[in-house]
């Protein structure tokens, strides 16, 4: 039971920090749910595309990314799986070694982990640029 009560309190905490992002201050509202969705959607289509790639590369043969030492194998859905989960940890992550690129698959991994990495920033500079031009419009 204490296990189920730690884990709802560390969801809340967390849902608590993220809904600080969405609070109005005496300047206006920072960042808007709408900027949230918009980011999210865009990792995802990110993400997704990417892992569509590294399935499709895989499906033709043309091994990317090896599970452990040996190349993808098994059912549509479990390469699928793998494919999602090198691409999120590629993008969100240095990764975890379980899974690596290989070939081609390096070039790809690389260029997504450079998106992966320079979406925050222009997120936050797209975000600033925002709020100069609503200031400059408000006076």
């Amino acid at each position: 039971m204490t296990f189920y009560i730690l884990i709802a309190g560390i969801i809340f905490c967390m849902v608590m920090s993220i809904r600080t992002l969405f609070l109005v201050e005496s300047g206006g509202k920072k960042f808007s749910l709408e900027d949230m969705l918009w980011l999210g959607n865009l990792y995802a289509t990110i993400l997704v595309g990417f892992a569509l790639i590294y399935l499709l590369y895989e499906l033709q043969n043309h091994s990317v990314i090896l599970d452990m030492g040996n190349r993808l194998d098994g059912t549509f859905y479990e390469q699928l799986k793998t494919s999602f989960y090198f691409s999120a940890m590629t993008m969100f992550s240095v990764g975890y070694g379980d899974i690596a690129p290989i070939g081609m698959g390096r070039m790809i991994a690389t260029i997504q982990a450079f998106i992966g990495y320079t979406l925050p920033a222009a997120f936050v500079i797209r975000t600033v640029i925002d709020l100069e031009q609503k200031d400059r419009k408000d006076r």
